[in-house]
Parts: structure tokens; sequence; C-alpha cells
């Protein structure tokens, strides 16, 4: 028999209160930058000074500006004993302690003359405190040396005793970054900066192109495709989120309005060039492969007057510049040598003379009525009349 308990106290598995104490717990989710943690972690291991002055410089070091390190300390009294975990008056003893040492300035508060009201007093950093939480660029020459405690007799705090009078409205201006703090965004898209004009600012912009792009699209060709509509728009970003919503292929309208355009100006520019060739060969004669056709272009070079070898009479061609460019860049047609027209005059005159010759000749004529085809026809009226008197 066994005397010993099953159960005993403290073991087993956790109570459910113990288990939903712990899922309670929280921590501060606060992301600092590198600058900013290197400045807290070396204020809160200077062991030179006591542990409650070493918090309070190290609630400074989250709070001061890393940009402007002797710059004015912008935080309520509440922010930094929170983040010190001390009480008011041991808060003040920590910044008796940090001014003995050196390592702040408690200015004197201001004052509006015009208004007749005090101003906020304000904590700066020491230009030593600020080397030695490295703060700037040139430090001390004796850096890595601790910061004594002991200080002259003639060294008193400024302010003993907490003062009643001093101003401290609510400042709720926090220099630590958050967690969620907006990036500086990068070089907007030279397409997309027209978006400014509609009243879009960037961040905006780069939310769209976010948007646009978990949707399988890109903002660049929504804007292109529809930017005529778009700067009309009575809402224009409600717009162009229904467009980022409407399952229509922008890419593909952007495609074939660029091919049209590309079309385009390669038509134009080839009938810039046509012009030119027109206009370097203006007055000359040219003549197909086959010397079947004779091209003579005008004095001018705006006229085409196109000879063939069956015709007498030539014809004037139109919009000739770009295919006769062609043509002659290809080697279908060839400047016409003296040789070459004579060639052509006399196939022209053979090709009429055999026309000529078709016209006058005899038509045919009908065969003589002889005797016996008389004879044959009068047979054959007498059947036809018997035939028609026995019906």
């Amino acid at each position: 028999m066994s005397i010993a308990q099953r159960f005993v106290a403290g073991e087993g598995e956790a109570h459910p209160e113990d288990s939903a104490a712990l899922t309670a717990f929280r921590c501060d989710s606060t992301n600092l930058p590198w600058i900013i943690f290197r400045a807290a972690f070396r204020a809160a291991h200077i062991e030179q000074i006591p542990p409650r002055a070493r918090a309070v410089l190290s609630a400074l070091a989250r709070t001061v500006d890393a940009a402007k390190p002797f710059g004015a300390i912008f935080a309520r009294r509440e922010l930094l004993t929170g983040r010190a975990l001390q009480s008011m008056r041991t808060f003040y003893r920590s910044l008796d302690d940090l001014e003995v040492a050196g390592l702040i300035e408690r200015r004197p508060q201001a004052r509006y003359a015009d208004a007749g009201l005090f101003g906020r007093a304000y904590l700066h950093l020491t230009e030593h405190a600020a080397a030695l939480l490295g703060l700037t660029e040139h430090s001390p020459a004796h850096k890595s040396e601790a910061v004594r405690t002991t200080a002259p007799a003639s060294a008193q705090p400024s302010l003993s005793v907490p003062s009643a009078n001093v101003a401290d409205g609510g400042i709720y201006k926090d220099l630590n970054p958050s967690p969620f703090q907006k990036r500086q965004p990068g070089q907007l898209p030279a397409d997309l900066q027209r978006l400014r004009t509609l009243g879009f600012f960037d961040f905006l912009i780069f939310k769209l192109m976010r948007e646009a792009r978990e949707r399988g699209k890109r903002l660049s060709d929504v804007v292109e495709a529809t930017w005529d509509h778009l700067k009309l728009a009575k809402a224009p970003i409600s717009y162009l989120r229904a467009l980022l919503r409407n399952p229509v292929d922008f890419a593909l309208l952007v495609r074939r309005r660029n091919a049209e355009y590309h079309a385009e100006q390669a038509r134009a520019q080839q009938l810039v060039d046509a012009q030119a060739v027109a206009r370097q060969h203006a007055g000359c004669t040219f003549i197909d492969a086959n010397d079947a056709r004779q091209f003579v272009i005008g004095a001018s070079g705006d006229s085409l007057t196109i000879f063939s070898v069956t015709e007498r009479i030539g014809r004037q061609a139109a919009g000739w510049m770009p295919s006769f460019a062609t043509a002659l860049a290809s080697g279908k047609l060839r400047p016409a040598t003296a040789l070459d027209l004579e060639r052509f005059a006399h196939a022209q005159r053979q090709a009429l003379g055999k026309t000529q010759a078709r016209a006058i000749l005899p038509t045919h004529t009908k065969p003589p009525v002889t005797r016996a085809v008389r004879e044959h026809i009068a047979g054959l009226r007498q059947l036809l009349k018997e035939r028609g008197a026995c019906a």
C-alpha cells in the first residue's frame, strides 16, 4: 500500500488561471533605430552614476532627436517617469545627479513677455553626454573613461526643489519612431507624376501601385489607357480605384494604341522619305524590269505619268510616291537610258500597228444563195403547210 499522495501541490498541469495570466502579458513594441538603441544601451550601462540616474538618462536617450542631439527634449515629465519607472520625486533626484555629473543641462524657464505667461523648461544633453552616448560623430579624447560621480563643491543643481510654478503643459510630440511609421516614398515613376495634378499624393500613388499589382495590373497601363477620361472625372481617386477593379486588360489596350501610333509614325516617315526621293528624281524617266511600262516624273517632282506599250496616251497616278520609292529601292524600276527609250517606242509602235491591222480586217460575208438552197427552202415550206392542213 502506497502512502504517497498521488497529486502534490505545484505539480501536474498548470491551472487555467495561470495560463490566462500568461497570455495577458504585454511588452513595448517600439522599434528604435540603431543609433537611439545604442544610446539607450550605453546610458543604461554607465556604472559611475546611480541606477536611478542611468534609468532617466536612458529614457532621455530614447526621446532625444538623433538629428539634433543638443536640441530641446520635447517630452512631458509623465512620459519620462513612465519610461524610467520612477516616481516624480525620484525623477527630480535623478535629474540632479545627471546635472552634477555634467550630462544634462537644465536651462531656466522661458517667459512670454507679451502674454505674461511662463513657457516650458526643457532639458538638453551636454556635449560630453552626446559623445558618450554616440549621438555625435566626434567623441572626446577619453571617450571610454567613465563619468566621475564626485563633483566640485561649487557644483550644485540648478533646481534643488521642484518648482510648482514651472509650466508643463501637454506636449504630445514623441520623437521615437513607431513600428507603423510611414517611410519616405521613393522616386515616383515619370509616367505617374501627372497624377499629382489631379490631387494624388505620392503615398496614395504608391498604394494604388500595390493594389494594381495585387490585381494583376500595372497602374501605369491603367492611367495611360484611361487618361483622357481620368483627367475629366469629378472624383478621379474613386474612378481610378473602380478601374483597378475592372477586369479589362489595360495592358493590351496600351499595346494596341502604341502599335497604331508607331504604325502611323512609320507611314508619315515613309511619306516624307518618298517625297524626298521624288524631288530628287524630278524630271527623270524610269522603266520597269519587263520593259512594258514607262514612268515619267514631272519637273517639280509632284506628278507621275505612266505610259504602257499597248497605250499611246499616258495616265496620271495618285498617291504614287511611297510605292514608287519602294519599287525603286527594290530594283523593280531603273533609270531609262536612250536605248531603253528607243526600244520602248519601237515596241509601242509595233503593238499599236497590230491593233490597227486587226481593226481594218474585212468582216465575214454571207455565202451566196444557190438554186439548190432555194429548192430546199421551198420543200420545207410545202411540208409545213401540209402538216398544218392535217391538224
